[in-house]
């Protein structure tokens, strides 16, 4: 019995930006507002699978990310993963963190170290979108 790939189907709710490549996706995680995933549209499951063209691309978008992540939401660091363990499928993860959220400083993953707070952002998948067309124009 095969599993469907959990991203090899685009959700358009989730949708942040787009392009040949990849996507930028919302991550509706409320402890972590402005979380966001870039995926890869086609099922690849290494980053090394990639042509390096393609490598250069994906990594300037998860750096897009980054960036408009830090002028939305102005997080205290910010967090990259590729992991890929339970879905291989090639993503990043691009996590805003605050000192304050129920995980810091170990991964959001990890077993929370306290109730957690973040701050109330306003309107972020509009503005991230915004920022992300303005960084990637081109």
């Amino acid at each position: 019995m095969t599993v469907a790939c959990p991203l090899c189907t685009p959700v358009a709710a989730d949708l942040l930006w787009q392009d040949a490549l990849c996507r930028v996706v919302w991550v509706d995680e409320p402890a972590y507002p402005g979380f966001c995933r870039v995926i890869v549209h086609a099922h690849i499951k290494e980053m090394t699978d990639l042509p390096e063209c393609d490598r250069h691309r994906l990594m300037a978008v998860v750096f897009a990310a980054e960036v408009a992540v830090r002028e939305v939401c102005r997080p205290d660091k910010i967090n990259l993963a590729s992991l890929g363990n339970l879905v291989p499928h090639l993503h990043w993860h691009v996590i805003p963190r605050w000192q304050t959220d129920r995980c810091f400083p170990d991964a959001i993953w990890a077993a929370a170290r306290q109730d957690g707070a973040v701050p109330a952002l306003m309107a972020l998948r509009p503005r991230l979108s915004a920022v992300l067309a303005r960084l990637l124009a081109g």
